[in-house]
């Protein structure tokens, strides 16, 4: 049998397989609320045979968004527009949906991928005054981030909180809290970016702390049963960066408050990062985390192939592993690892008779 295609259960919430929808930004928005291209989008993964849809980084605040396309859940039309898009997904898909909630921090405020992704200054129709652990920028020329005072970090935390409860009363199934990437929580994590002299910065425990009360607040927000995670950067491959070793003492933490899961990515917050890419090239991470804290452990990064899918969780290195630009490129990932594994997968009835004649098990 087929690990890959084993149940996995993440706190109370129980997945038909280990095959997760990573969140990709789709930069589609209109003033932070999701669209008719959403529907589509998460619509057709919702179709893929995954375990879990993540539904992309969704913006606490306005100033929270990487783009002016980026979707929020701020206020009542976010989260209408929002309801909106998971009625359409549900009606047709019971694949359980999470949502990763987010702040850019100084990488916010930018052009949409297609139009250079360039920094956008304040003063601009489509841009904003970012904001930052301290006030150095992503990139030499950038506009200086504000550095966030201690009133403004409070302000942030709760907005995360907010944005959960609207999660919940949408009936979203679990939360990512994203503090990978180069985004503010990674930005207060790693010391190139954090320069701060009071209790949000310098030694490890402070760097982390905005980091520990945000999830504290999300799981403090959500319904108990339902499972809260987060999303890392495990390191920031720059020396005198973020690294595994402190990586795991975060794990620790958040596992000790009870935090369900942990998605290891890494890099995004320095543009003299050295990331040497191959298949896998991340899962090592996501191993050593899994070994050392016990957490429930998604692998990412590169990550194409059914039968590579299938050794990283049959051999513990995670307990699942999450596609993203390998499953935009193919929507039915998860039919196609089926049938290279041998293994059984949801398909809808419309879909049912495309099965192939020499996979007469496929759809069950």
């Amino acid at each position: 049998m087929s690990h890959l295609f084993t149940p996995l259960s993440i706190g109370k919430l129980e997945l038909e397989n280990r095959i997760v929808i990573a969140p990709m930004c789709q930069y589609s928005a209109e003033n932070g609320k999701f669209t008719a291209w959403h529907d589509m989008h998460l619509g057709n993964l919702a179709q893929s045979g995954a375990g879990l849809l993540i539904i992309e980084a969704t913006a606490i605040e306005p100033e929270g968004r990487i783009t002016y396309g980026d979707v929020g859940l701020w206020d009542d039309e976010t989260e209408a527009a929002l309801g909106k898009t998971i009625t359409a997904v549900r009606s047709h898909s019971d694949m359980p949906i999470a949502i990763q909630l987010a702040h850019a921090g100084r990488k916010a405020s930018c052009e949409k991928p297609w139009d250079g992704s360039g920094a956008i200054a304040p003063d601009h129709k489509n841009g904003w005054q970012v904001v930052a652990p301290s006030t150095v920028p992503f990139r030499a020329g950038d506009p200086a981030p504000e550095a966030l005072s201690t009133s403004r970090i409070r302000e942030i935390v709760q907005s995360f909180a907010d944005a959960t409860k609207r999660a919940d009363r949408l009936g979203i199934d679990a939360i990512e809290v994203h503090a990978a990437h180069g985004y503010l929580l990674h930005q207060f994590l790693s010391p190139h970016s954090n320069k701060r002299q009071d209790d949000y910065g310098g030694s490890l425990e402070n760097r982390m702390r905005i980091v520990i009360e945000v999830y504290d607040a999300v799981r403090a927000a959500f319904d108990p049963s339902k499972p809260v995670g987060i999303r890392i950067s495990a390191s920031d491959w720059v020396e005198g960066g973020w690294d595994i070793d402190q990586s795991v003492q975060l794990a620790r933490v958040l596992k000790e408050r009870g935090c369900d899961f942990i998605d290891v990515s890494s890099g995004g917050l320095h543009i003299d990062q050295k990331i040497p890419l191959g298949p896998n090239y991340q899962v090592p991470f996501a191993e050593r985390i899994k070994s050392e804290t016990g957490m429930t452990t998604i692998a990412v990064g590169l990550i194409t192939e059914p039968e590579q899918a299938e050794a990283i969780v049959f051999t513990g290195q995670a307990d699942a592993i999450a596609l993203a630009r390998g499953i935009l490129y193919d929507p039915r990932w998860p039919w196609h690892a089926a049938a290279a594994l041998g293994a059984e997968v949801k398909a809808a009835n419309q879909y049912l008779r495309c099965q192939p004649r020499t996979l007469k098990k496929l759809f069950g």
